[in-house]
């Protein structure tokens, strides 16, 4: 179970900064344009995490089979 939340831990901070990089790299060039793709970003990034919580949940409910 512990290994398990360290896992999705570490794989949502892998995606987020992969998700991150090009917001920072065009938002200089890219001004006020990039709140879309900000908010299209910061939607996943709601939907990972809640599917994260989801699924431990899941599991802390399974009893750890």
């Amino acid at each position: 179970m512990l290994s398990e939340i360290n896992f999705g831990l570490i794989a949502m901070t892998v995606a987020i900064v992969f998700y991150l990089v090009p917001v920072v790299k065009l938002a200089p060039t890219l001004g006020f344009k990039v709140i879309p793709l900000v908010v299209v970003v910061l939607i996943g990034v709601v939907m990972m995490i809640v599917e994260f919580v989801q699924t431990v949940r899941a599991s802390k409910d399974d009893g750890d089979k």
